[in-house]
C-alpha cells in the first residue's frame, strides 16, 4: 500500500509541476506593463503646388489610458492644423479639429480621406532633406517626436494626396471623435 501511495504522490507532483509550467507564461503576461502610447507609419505627401498646403498621415497607438492629441508642431512648415475630411452635400470637405480622442489600447489613423494634418508653407529644405520631424503633444503630458519621410508630389498616387476635390476648411473647429 505504501508503494501505491508513493506512486500517486509522485504522479500528482509531476502533474502539478507540469500545470504550473504551462500556466506560468500566461500569468506573467498579465503582469507585464501595458503597451505605451506611440506613433508610427508617419509620412508627408507634398502638394504639387508649393503654395498650397500639403498633408501628413500617421497612426497613433493608444496606451493603457485614453488621451487626446492636442497639438502637432514642426519646424518644417509655417503652420500645422489637424483636420478631418467628411462628405457633405455630395462633396468632400475638411474641417479643422482642436483635439483628437485616442481611446486606450486602440489605433487612430490619420489617413487620406479622414483625419490628417494640413501643412502650410512647407520649408523647401525639408523636401531636399527627405523627412519632416513632428512633435505631438498629448493630454497626459507626453510629447512624442516622430520622423516622417517626405513623399514628393506625383510619387505613389495623386499629386495632392487625395485633397484635390476638397473645399478649403471653414473657420469652425471641433474635437474629433477618432
Amino acid at each position: 500500500m505504501g508503494q501505491i501511495l508513493e506512486d500517486f504522490v509522485m504522479r500528482f507532483s509531476q502533474l502539478t509541476l507540469t500545470a504550473i509550467c504551462l500556466t506560468a507564461p500566461f500569468a506573467l503576461v498579465s503582469c507585464a506593463d501595458p503597451a505605451p502610447l506611440y506613433v508610427d507609419q508617419a509620412w508627408v505627401k507634398l502638394n504639387a503646388n508649393p503654395a498650397a498646403p500639403s498633408a501628413a498621415y500617421f497612426t497613433i497607438h493608444g496606451g493603457a489610458e485614453p488621451v487626446k492629441l492636442l497639438q502637432v508642431a514642426t519646424e518644417g512648415a509655417v503652420r500645422v492644423e489637424m483636420h478631418k475630411s467628411a462628405m457633405k452635400d455630395g462633396m468632400m470637405s475638411m474641417q479643422a479639429v482642436q483635439a483628437v480622442d485616442v481611446p486606450a489600447e486602440t489605433e487612430v489613423k490619420f489617413a487620406p480621406g479622414g483625419l490628417h494634418l494640413m501643412l502650410f508653407d512647407v520649408n523647401p529644405a525639408v523636401v531636399d532633406y527627405g523627412k519632416m520631424t513632428f512633435t505631438m503633444v498629448f493630454s497626459n503630458g507626453d510629447r512624442l517626436i516622430v520622423d516622417a519621410p517626405v513623399q514628393k508630389a506625383g510619387a505613389g498616387g495623386a499629386a495632392t494626396g487625395g485633397m484635390e476635390n476638397m473645399t478649403m476648411p471653414s473657420n469652425e473647429t471641433e474635437s474629433a471623435d477618432k
